[in-house]
């Protein structure tokens, strides 16, 4: 039985959606060419998983003579935020106060940057 398709974006797309949001807008040859610097990417394999990516509705494309040109349809904030709302539901009951309490639990953080937070929490309040 196939698995239904995630609405989240895998770490491939992940780096594709990256690249988008760093140039603005990229051919499927560009995105191939960076991502090749790290580790060899095909052609074919960029050009479907962009097609995904605009299928997800991450990614728009237009054609320029034989290119496709693809363009981030939403920010890499918006991103974040449906990733870390998808990830609260999934693992910590829709609450961000058992995030946090996890996060102290199993992590090293600084008293520095907790009190940091807390300032940022006391701004946010005001």
């Amino acid at each position: 039985m196939a698995r239904k398709p995630s609405s989240q974006l895998t770490d491939s797309e992940q780096n594709i959606m990256r690249i988008l949001w760093d140039r603005g807008e990229a051919s499927v040859r560009e995105i191939t060419d960076i991502l090749s610097q790290d580790k060899k990417t095909a052609y074919t394999t960029v050009q479907t998983m962009c097609k995904i990516l605009a299928d997800k509705g991450y990614a728009d494309f237009h054609k320029q003579g034989k290119a496709f040109i693809y363009t981030p349809k939403i920010t890499q904030k918006d991103a974040r935020q449906g990733a870390l709302t998808s990830m609260l539901n999934k693992f910590f009951g829709g609450s961000p106060e058992v995030l946090a309490q996890h996060l102290l639990q199993e992590t090293d953080i600084d008293l520095s940057d907790l009190e940091e937070l807390q300032n940022k929490i006391n701004r946010a309040d005001d």
